[in-house]
């Protein structure tokens, strides 16, 4: 069946349609990660996207519902170069076209991505319409100019979840998947094969605001030590206060970091009160309450291999990210400095308060997918605790 990805400026790509029928408009982005397709689709920072993938074949090792970062599919539309016909790993419960005709989301193949991604990365992330519909792929661009910009869009109402919630109380989701086993390995052997490391005892209890939090946050805050309370998007600073947390997290999260004024406030009224630390979306909206402002990205950083420079310690670290938006370094107050930056574009890939026990990263250190590099963040966040007591 014929697809057609148009976009907003007229540009327009006829591929063979996989997964679901039918149309979806979103702004069309790129990843570069090479793997972890899974974990992009499920995501809800993609939320209101249509994801291509740079990698030439996708699809190779199917689906599992371990890799899922969430309960569902967030993309909007699923752009390759080509579909692996057949999956092959001993994981493998699935194949990526029937997983996205489950979640109803459309994909097209066989286009040149290469061309695509250099069109994006010329003129910037632009609105598009992915469709199997028989319709011509000047309608098809119609479409595309219809969509809702991404600019000032409020995506995090969509994903976030209705009520307050523990995370994993039997510990059994956050187990760190490993290969490591036999005699005197601390590990679990479940019934398939799956082998797990066993969780380290409790040492903090925190309260996660989930902004569209990705599942292998919430795995590396337990296996850190972290008891974790997860609450609404919208849930005021006082109430967050009323459950006795030692610190705070702020999630990742999809849309305009800027249009999120009461999460703005809420982090206000926790400054000082409690440690916090943010990653990706909870990083710009820290950065926009005290008083700075974040501006849209030409194509944006989607990968696992953007190079990002420690300031204090000059060390780089290869970091995963999917982020549309950035913090204004010249807007940001006088107690709060940049910590990070990234190297190719030197735009703020780390805050970090002055006087208050309060970081954020714009990257993600939980990967998934991607490097490891950066996953020392969260046993800093329960030194900061510890020191702040």
């Amino acid at each position: 069946m014929r697809a057609i990805l148009a976009l907003e400026d007229g540009r327009y790509f006829i591929g063979e349609a996989f997964g679901a029928t039918g149309s979806a408009v979103g702004e069309v982005c790129f990843n570069t990660s090479m793997t972890g397709y899974q974990e992009v689709l499920t995501d809800p920072s993609y939320r209101g996207q249509i994801v291509a993938m740079t990698a030439p074949q996708i699809g190779n090792y199917g689906v599992n519902a371990l890799d899922d970062e969430s309960e569902r599919v967030h993309v909007r539309g699923f752009v390759i170069e080509e579909l692996s016909p057949i999956p092959s790993n001993w994981r493998s419960r699935g194949t990526l076209e029937d997983y996205l005709k489950r979640w109803a989301v459309p994909g097209i193949q066989g286009i040149d991505t290469r061309a695509l991604t250099k069109h994006l990365r010329s003129l910037g992330a632009m609105q598009g319409c992915l469709t199997t519909d028989d319709i011509t792929p000047e309608e098809a661009i119609e479409r595309a100019r219809q969509a809702p910009p991404m600019a000032g869009s409020d995506f995090v109402k969509e994903v976030t979840p209705a009520a307050t919630y523990e995370w994993d109380p039997t510990g059994k989701e956050s187990r760190e998947w490993t290969i490591v086993k036999g005699e005197g390995a601390a590990t679990q052997v479940t019934e398939d094969g799956e082998v797990f490391a066993e969780l380290p005892p409790v040492k903090h209890r925190i309260v996660a605001y989930d902004f569209g939090m990705k599942r292998n946050i919430l795995r590396r805050l337990r296996q850190a030590g972290f008891e974790v309370q997860v609450v609404p998007a919208e849930t005021s600073a006082e109430d967050v206060l009323a459950l006795k947390p030692e610190g705070v997290f702020l999630s990742n999260g999809p849309g305009d970091p800027a249009a999120l004024i009461y999460v703005h406030k809420n982090i206000r009224g926790l400054m000082g009160r409690a440690p916090i630390f943010g990653i990706c979306l909870g990083h710009q909206m820290l950065g926009c309450a005290v008083g700075g402002k974040t501006f849209k990205l030409k194509f944006g950083h989607r990968g696992g291999n953007q190079p990002v420079k420690d300031l204090a310690t000059g060390k780089v670290t290869i970091t995963s990210q999917n982020h549309g938006f950035a913090v204004d370094a010249d807007s940001l107050p006088p107690d709060m400095e940049v910590s990070h930056i990234n190297l190719n574009d030197n735009t703020v890939e780390g805050l970090r308060h002055k006087s208050l026990p309060i970081f954020s990263v714009q990257y993600h250190p939980e990967a998934s997918p991607g490097p490891n590099d950066a996953s020392y963040f969260f046993p800093e966040f329960a030194r900061l605790i510890e020191r702040s007591k």
